[in-house]
C-alpha cells in the first residue's frame, strides 16, 4: 500500500526539452514532454475513455491503473491483470484487454467484472495476445506474438486475429509476419496498420466488410512497438523515440521521451494530449492535433 501511495505523490514533476524533426505544427507551441507519474515496473497499453481518462498497465506487476484527467489522480483498476498488455475501450465503455498470461482477450466493465471474449483457436489457446484495436462495428483485431523465455509458441505461428462483433467467431487474418506487435486502424474502419517488430516493418491493409484484410502495402521501414493515429491520419509509432509519419508514410516528426516509449494514445477531454507509456513512467505532451 505504501508503494501505491508513493505513486500518487509523483505527479507532473519532470519536464524535458523536445527533440523535433521537420516542422513542429502537430505539437502545441512551447509544449514539453511532461512526466505524469512514475515508479512502475514497465508501463504499457494506454487506452482512453469517452471522457478522456487513461487506463494503462504495469506489466511486470500485473496491474491495470486508471488516471483521472479531471482529478489528476491515480488509482488501481485491476489488482491481478494476468500480465495485461494492449488495451482499448469499446463503444460500451468496457475496457478490452490482451492477457499475456492466460492467452485470452477479455473485457472489464466499469465495475471491474471480467468477461472472456476469445481464448482458443483451432482447439488451442492463443500464444500471448499483445495489442488490439476495435473497429467501428465492434470487431476486435489483435496481435498474438510471443515475448519472454517462459512463453512458447502454442499456435502454428505468431499471427493476427479478428474477433467478430458478436463474438461468435474468430478469424486468422495475417499469417506471414515474424512477430506482429502494435496495431491501429483508421476511424472510418477502412485501413489497418500493423507492425512486424522483428522484421522492422510497418504494414498497411485495406479492411474488407467481412473483417479480412487485403492490399498489403509497406508503410514504413521501422521496427516499432505501439501505435496511434491522429485526426489528420498521421501515424505515431514508438521505437527508441516517437516517430510520426503522414498518410503517405513520410516521416514528419520525432519526439524524444526521457525513457524509451512503449505505447501511446490521445487523451484528455479534447483528445489533444498525447499520453505515452515509457518504461517506469507515464508521460504526456500537449498537441495541436487530436485523436478520435
Amino acid at each position: 500500500m505504501k508503494r501505491f501511495l508513493l505513486f500518487l505523490c509523483c505527479v507532473a514533476v519532470t519536464l524535458m526539452p523536445l527533440m523535433l524533426f521537420a516542422d513542429d505544427s502537430i505539437i502545441a507551441t512551447g509544449a514539453q514532454v511532461e512526466k505524469v507519474v512514475d515508479g512502475f515496473g514497465f508501463t504499457e497499453g494506454p487506452a482512453v475513455t469517452a471522457n478522456g481518462d487513461i487506463y494503462f498497465v504495469d506489466d511486470p506487476n500485473s496491474k491495470i491503473y486508471f488516471w483521472s484527467v479531471a482529478d489528476q489522480k491515480l488509482s488501481i483498476f485491476v489488482e491481478q491483470s494476468a500480465h495485461a498488455n494492449g488495451m482499448y475501450v469499446n463503444q460500451n465503455g468496457d475496457l478490452v484487454v490482451c492477457e499475456g498470461e492466460t492467452g485470452c482477450v477479455v473485457s472489464y466493465d466499469k465495475s471491474g467484472k471480467r468477461t472472456v471474449l476469445a481464448s482458443v483457436f483451432d482447439g488451442k489457446r492463443f500464444n500471448k495476445p499483445n495489442d488490439l484495436w476495435i473497429d467501428p462495428k465492434g470487431g476486435i483485431y489483435f496481435t498474438d506474438p510471443v515475448y519472454g523465455k517462459e512463453y512458447k509458441v502454442i499456435q502454428d505461428g505468431e499471427h493476427v486475429y479478428y474477433i467478430f462483433p458478436d463474438k461468435s467467431k474468430t478469424l486468422k487474418v495475417v499469417t506471414d509476419m515474424v512477430k506482429p506487435n502494435g496495431i491501429i486502424g483508421t476511424p472510418d474502419g477502412k485501413l489497418l496498420y500493423i507492425t512486424d517488430q522483428v522484421a522492422g516493418k510497418v504494414w498497411r491493409y485495406a479492411i474488407q466488410p467481412d473483417g479480412t484484410l487485403s492490399d498489403k502495402t509497406l508503410f514504413a521501414n521501422i521496427g516499432v512497438d505501439g501505435m496511434t493515429i491522429d485526426h489528420r491520419g498521421n501515424v505515431y509509432v514508438t521505437a527508441d523515440q516517437i516517430y510520426v509519419f503522414d498518410l503517405n508514410g513520410k516521416e514528419i516528426q520525432r519526439i524524444k521521451v526521457p525513457e524509451v516509449p512503449a505505447n501511446l494514445c490521445f487523451g484528455g477531454k479534447d483528445r489533444q494530449t498525447l499520453y505515452i507509456t515509457a518504461r517506469k513512467g507515464l508521460y504526456r505532451l500537449a498537441m495541436n492535433v487530436h485523436g478520435y
